[in-house]
């Protein structure tokens, strides 16, 4: 329906269509963080929109019928394109073929995204936790661009865990761009607390996020008091195990996990699937 078209400057605008349920969209850029992760950018519709934290299914055409996956949306609501970060799956039916795309080539983009990871669906707080694995960071990387968040909390703490230091990049470039950003950099300044760790080789910070909240290590690290719920509010976006054992942890603290319907203390993301696709 919408075809490549020339703007006012003569450089061809992004491709964009609409196909039923989806929009096949063109990819604006690609990259490669490790051989097992990397990230992309492709064109956003005019009429897309989405709350910070959610996701949407992104998927390639098959022989018989679309490939699709969940991903949560890693750019802010405001930005013009959309920004997605992906693992690479041996195997896998849709990013053994995802990994290999390229600047100009298309994409299939769900209308309806949707998820618990929104400001929503969490009580009023001082402080908000974002703990995330691997590529669980994608919702975060939304969440932490958006001037409503500094709004609503005081603080905001990004964790991000993976196994080595190289699979940190991603987030580590993310934060240094936030810092400086023209538009959430100012609220950004002294009030987002970033904190990461590896667990399969030696670095700056070793551990499980889960045993660093358990033995208090991570909260000694950043100069910070333990978990409360009268206070503290959480987000999780990780593996299956991740999220499970944070869950527990949070509940046996005294916190209740909310939804878009009943906003709670904590939300964690079920449907998140970066780990296995």
């Amino acid at each position: 329906m919408n075809h490549v078209a020339a703007n006012p400057e003569g450089a061809p605008t992004p491709y964009i269509a609409e196909k039923g349920a989806f929009f096949e969209v063109e990819v604006l850029s690609v990259k490669h963080y490790t051989e097992t992760l990397f990230a992309f950018r492709t064109a956003r519709p005019q009429s897309f929109r989405f709350r910070a934290g959610e996701f949407v299914m992104i998927g390639l055409e098959g022989e018989k019928k679309p490939v699709l996956r969940a991903y949560s949306i890693a750019s802010p609501t405001w930005d013009e394109e959309l920004e997605f970060y992906s693992i690479k799956v041996p195997g896998g039916q849709l990013t053994s073929r995802l990994k290999d795309i390229r600047p100009g080539d298309r994409v299939l983009l769900g209308k309806k995204p949707t998820g618990t990871l929104v400001a929503d669906a969490l009580r009023p707080g001082r402080r908000l936790y974002l703990f995330s694995t691997g590529t669980g960071i994608a919702p975060f990387a939304s969440l932490i661009r958006e001037p409503d968040v500094y709004e609503r909390f005081e603080e905001v703490v990004l964790t991000h865990t993976c196994r080595t230091q190289a699979e940190l990049a991603y987030g580590e470039e993310l934060v240094d761009a936030v810092r400086v950003d023209p538009l959430v950099g100012e609220f950004a300044a002294g009030r987002l607390v970033y904190f990461n760790s590896v667990t399969r080789e030696d670095g700056p910070r070793v551990g499980r996020i889960t045993d660093l909240i358990e033995n208090g290590r991570l909260f000694e690290m950043i100069g910070r008091e333990p978990l409360d719920p009268a206070r503290d509010r959480a987000m999780v976006c990780g593996s299956f195990a991740v999220l499970t054992d944070v869950k527990t942890l949070l509940e046996t603290r005294g916190f209740e996990e909310g939804s878009n319907a009943r906003p709670g203390d904590f939300v964690v993301e079920k449907a998140f699937s970066g780990e296995g696709i």
